[in-house]
Formats: C-alpha cells, sequence, structure tokens
C-alpha cells in the first residue's frame, strides 16, 4: 500500500480533531451558541499551534520530522499572513491525521492529555 501523502494526512488529522473537539463540547453544553465558541476556539489555528508547541518535548524522531515536514508544505495563498501559525497548526494535523492511521493509541494518549489540558482551561 503506497504511504499517503502529508497533506491528506492534515486534511484527515483536520477532521479527526473537529469530530473529537465536537464529541467533547456536547458533553460540556447543549448551549448552540456556547457550543459553537468552545469548538471555534479550538480548532482555529492559533490553538493548533499553541498544542504543537506544547507536546513538542513529548514527540518521537518520528514524530519531530513528520511534524517539520508539514510545517514545510506550502501555504494557501489565503493564508498568508500569519504564516508560522499556520505551518505549525498544519504540522499538528499531520500528526493527528497520521497518528490515526498509524498509532491510534499514541493519538488516544494524545487526546486525552488534551482533555485534561481542556478541562484546566474551563
Amino acid at each position: 500500500m503506497e504511504e499517503m501523502k502529508l497533506r491528506n494526512y492534515a486534511y484527515l488529522g483536520d477532521a479527526v480533531w473537529e469530530l473529537y473537539i465536537r464529541e467533547h463540547t456536547v458533553e460540556i453544553t447543549s448551549n448552540a451558541k456556547h457550543l459553537h465558541k468552545l469548538t471555534t476556539e479550538r480548532v482555529k489555528a492559533s490553538y493548533q499551534a499553541e498544542l504543537l508547541h506544547k507536546m513538542e518535548n513529548s514527540l518521537t524522531e518520528e514524530e519531530q520530522e513528520l511534524a517539520r515536514r508539514g510545517r514545510n508544505l506550502p501555504i494557501p495563498v489565503g493564508r498568508r499572513s500569519n504564516q508560522t501559525e499556520y505551518r505549525a497548526a498544519t504540522a499538528f494535523e499531520v500528526l493527528i491525521g497520521w497518528w490515526y492511521k498509524k498509532n491510534p493509541e499514541r493519538l488516544e494518549e494524545f487526546l486525552e492529555g488534551i482533555l485534561r489540558f481542556n478541562e484546566r482551561e474551563n
């Protein structure tokens, strides 16, 4: 089976991340406005970049390399205003997508850590 392209891991990681966030925000509130606020706060590039920064020290060498390569993917023209943040968010999504396909246990470990982090923020 051919290895998936990094851009495809990022695309998949974006969907996995948003579903994960939505699954947990519906447990916090049923208020539509609050659901939307909580979700959008956690799926935006700045939040993903922050999470990547916080977890970088716990990444394996292979994961660090994936993140590095994800950061170096070409950026769409409309996203060029904050390249550093967008690149980090893309690297974050690459890792989520890669873990989803290749290492679901590692993904679960990471997501549980994020859930604890989010609970401390609320």
